[in-house]
C-alpha cells in the first residue's frame, strides 16, 4: 500500500517555491500541505502561481502567513526563503516538531566555514546541513556513493545553489580523476532571469532586460564562489583558485556554463572524456552528449536533466567544459525533491522529469 507523504512549502510565492509545488503535485507519493509566505499572506495561490491554478490542490486556496505552527505536522518542510531567513525558521521548527525533513533551497545551511559565510552573506552561520546534491564526487571516487549515502541518513537538507550546481557538476570529473588542476578555473555562466529572484527590481524590468547581456557579482563577489570551492575540495582538490562571473541574459530560466581549467602534462582528449563518461555514464539526471555535440539550455527547459560536454583545447592546454541545466528545476527545486527521495528511501528519480520542452 503506497503512503502519501505530506509537504509543506515555505515561500511558496516565489520562483522556487511555485517550482516545489509544481514538482509535488506531479511527484506520485507526495500530497501538498501548507503553503506559506511572508509579504503575500492571505493573498491567493493562483494569483501568484497562475500555472498551478487549475490543479484541484490549489483552487481557493491563500497563502498561511509563514511561522512554524504552521508549517509543523507535515512530513516535509521546504523552505524557500531570502538568504538568511531560513535559519530562524527553521530553528523554531526544530523545537515543535524535531524529526520533520526539512530542505532548505536558501543558502543558509550549505557552507561549512562560518567565516566564508560572515564573509559573503553578513551574518551569523546557522549551521551546516547535509549538501543536496547526489552527484558530487567526494575525494578518491569515480562515482558518487558516499554523497548519496549521506542524504539516506538525514533530516536536514542544504539545496546546493544553481550556479555552483552547473560549475560543479561540470568540472568535478577531471578534479577526482587529477586530470585537470583547480588553481586556475574559470567559469563563465548565461543565467536566466528567474536566477534573480521575483523581487520587484528596476534592472529586472522587461525594458531593461531585453536584448540585454548582464554581468553581476563580479570580482569574486558573487556569494555562490565559496561554495564552488568548497564542493571542488571536496571532489579531491588541494587548492582552488577560482574566477566566476554570472552574466543575466534574456530568456526566463535555464543556465549554461563554460568552465575552463588547466589540464595535467599529457593528459588527451579521450582521458578526458572517459573520466566524464565515468562519473555520469550511469547518472539518471546528468548526460554527456556525443562528442561535438554542445548543450544548449533549451534543451533541458522544465527537467531535471544535465547537460555536460568536455573537450580539450590543446594550444591552451585547458579543459573546456559545457554544461546546461534549468535554474528552477535541476538548479533549485528537482535538486530538492531528488534530495527527498533519497533520503525517504523513495527511488531517486521519482516525479522528477527527465524530457525537457522544446522548440
Amino acid at each position: 500500500m503506497r503512503v502519501t507523504v505530506s509537504v509543506a512549502i515555505a515561500g511558496a510565492s516565489g520562483y522556487a517555491g511555485g517550482e516545489i509545488a509544481r514538482l509535488v503535485l506531479a511527484h506520485p507519493d507526495l500530497s501538498l500541505g501548507a503553503l506559506t509566505a511572508h509579504s503575500n499572506a492571505g493573498e491567493s495561490v493562483a494569483a501568484h502561481q497562475p500555472h498551478l491554478a487549475a490543479h484541484p490542490a490549489i483552487v481557493g486556496r491563500r497563502f498561511d502567513a509563514t511561522s512554524a505552527p504552521a508549517l509543523a505536522g507535515h512530513d516535509v518542510v521546504f523552505l524557500a526563503l531570502p538568504h538568511g531567513a531560513s535559519g530562524a525558521v527553521a530553528a523554531a521548527l526544530a523545537e515543535v516538531d524535531p524529526d520533520v525533513l526539512v530542505l532548505d533551497v536558501g543558502a543558509d545551511h550549505r557552507l561549512v566555514d562560518p567565516q566564508a559565510w560572515r564573509d559573503y552573506y553578513h551574518s551569523e552561520h546557522a549551521g551546516t546541513w547535509t549538501y543536496g546534491m547526489p552527484e558530487l564526487l567526494h575525494a578518491g571516487e569515480r562515482t558518487a556513493s558516499a554523497q548519496r549515502a549521506l542524504l539516506a541518513d538525514t533530516r536536514r537538507v542544504a539545496v546546493p545553489g544553481c550556479n555552483v550546481t552547473a560549475v560543479t557538476l561540470a568540472l568535478q570529473p577531471g578534479v577526482a580523476a587529477g586530470l585537470v588542476a583547480s588553481d586556475d578555473v574559470v567559469a563563465v555562466l548565461a543565467v536566466g532571469y528567474s536566477g534573480a529572484g521575483k523581487a520587484p527590481k528596476t534592472h529586472l524590468l522587461a525594458s531593461e532586460a531585453h536584448g540585454a547581456a548582464v554581468p553581476y557579482g563580479v570580482g569574486g563577489t558573487h556569494r555562490h564562489n565559496p561554495e564552488i570551492v568548497q564542493n571542488l575540495q571536496v571532489a579531491g582538490a588541494q587548492q582552488v583558485r577560482l574566477s566566476f562571473t554570472p552574466v543575466l541574459v534574456p530568456m526566463s530560466r535555464g543556465i549554461l556554463a563554460t568552465v575552463t581549467a588547466p589540464v595535467a602534462e599529457g593528459t588527451t582528449a579521450a582521458q578526458l572524456r572517459d573520466a566524464w563518461a565515468t562519473a555520469y555514464d550511469d547518472e539518471p539526471f546528468v548526460h554527456l552528449p556525443p562528442e561535438g555535440q554542445q548543450p544548449t539550455s533549451a534543451s533541458v527547459v522544465g527537467a531535471n536533466t544535465v547537460l555536460v560536454q568536455v573537450a580539450l583545447d590543446e594550444r591552451a592546454g585547458r579543459a573546456v567544459i559545457t554544461c546546461a541545466l534549468d535554474n528552477l528545476v535541476k538548479g533549485t527545486a528537482g535538486a530538492a525533491v531528488q534530495s527527498l527521495n533519497l533520503a525517504l528511501g523513495l527511488p531517486e528519480t521519482a516525479g522528477l522529469p527527465l524530457l525537457g520542452v522544446a522548440p
